[in-house]
């Protein structure tokens, strides 16, 4: 007899309580519980009820918020009901749509707590919901977004030098797979992180976590920098200075990697639609909002946030805190919901 196996246990961290995470987590945990088995929210008890009550359908009793007195109990928590363990000191329910430093603490303070217990083994990893970076720069947190600070957390748990602990940012969903060399920094930063050493580390990164996920070498494209990748030269050189140079030092490592390809184009010929399946895998990116654009243009209710390089599973759903509809039960769940099935798959 085949004896089912149990879900493994993952971390939901409840995000910035003044915006939209709390209620897409209570939408999640009431409308695809299978998918959400196994799963538990680490936060404040009164800001996941408070949340509950934000989803309730008109004539349907409220879902039910339970309170863990361990997070192994997640995994014999019955359908439709919202396990939540109570992290000692975070702060309770914020205004919604209001920027403080108590809603970036309780953001912050949850992730570590998530990040520290995957780290550990004692959870399979850990998706995260939106903080608001505003937030946790008044809370006094010095890292602008979830990737530094579990970038942060897993170099002092491994004792490795941050430097040495490079992590990079993909976006995917069915459609489109992008990896971005640079992150949250300003866009005349991210032109100066186009260096040869920074796209072969993304190219290495990507192929090693693909590699694992695909459980084949993956096709990787590369976008140029400049408009139609520099035009032999005429529209800047980053492309034959650095990018190039750093694409066929991958292919010597025995990466199957293409470009650099004009960046207005690369991103359609990857795309996986109906009937007519991509020419790559994955795109690696210049900068942050070329590689981001085309997947949430695609739909941001279908993205995740996958975070590559770490010694920990972390995905998160492709939207932020949307304080403006934050509170009314009307945020959509999907990109949650996709991104607790991506992290059981990498998991």
């Amino acid at each position: 007899m085949t004896v089912p196996s149990l879900p493994k246990l993952l971390a939901i961290t409840q995000g910035d309580p003044a915006g939209i995470g709390p209620e897409t987590i209570a939408k999640a945990f009431r409308d695809a519980p299978d998918d959400l088995r196994g799963c538990f929210v680490v936060g404040d008890l009164a800001t996941l009820r408070r949340a509950a009550q934000c989803v309730q359908r008109p004539g349907e009793p409220s879902l039910p918020v339970a309170l863990l007195t361990e997070p192994a109990q997640a995994l014999s928590v019955p359908p439709r009901c919202l396990p939540v363990w109570q992290l000692p000191g975070v702060p309770g329910p914020q205004p919604f749509g209001q920027i403080s430093a108590e809603a970036g603490r309780a953001a912050a303070d949850c992730v570590v707590w998530a990040a520290r217990s995957a780290l550990r083994g004692d959870i399979a990893g850990l998706v995260t919901a939106p903080l608001h970076k505003e937030a946790l720069h008044a809370a006094g947190v010095d890292y602008p977004g979830h990737t530094e600070l579990l970038q942060a957390e897993a170099a002092a748990h491994t004792g490795v030098a941050l430097a040495d602990m490079p992590v990079r940012m993909m976006l995917a969903s069915d459609e489109l797979r992008t990896v971005l060399v640079s992150i949250h920094v300003s866009l005349r930063q991210a032109l100066d992180a186009v260096t040869f050493d920074n796209v072969l580390q993304t190219l290495r990164i990507t192929h090693a976590a693909l590699l694992r996920s695909l459980g084949r070498a993956p096709h990787i494209a590369v976008a140029g920098l400049n408009p139609h990748a520099g035009e032999g030269g005429l529209f800047g050189r980053e492309e034959i200075e650095y990018i190039a140079p750093a694409i066929a030092a991958a292919r010597a490592q025995g990466l199957q990697v293409s470009g650099p390809l004009a960046p207005d184009t690369v991103f359609m010929r990857a795309r996986h639609a109906p009937g007519h399946p991509g020419e790559f895998d994955v795109v690696v990116a210049m900068y942050h909002d070329q590689g981001l654009i085309p997947v949430k243009y695609l739909g941001v209710d279908k993205g995740v946030n996958v975070t590559l390089g770490l010694p920990l599973v972390r995905t998160s759903p492709d939207h932020g805190t949307a304080f403006d509809i934050a509170g009314q039960g009307v945020a959509d769940a999907s990109s949650l919901i996709e991104a607790v099935r991506m992290a059981q798959k990498l998991a």
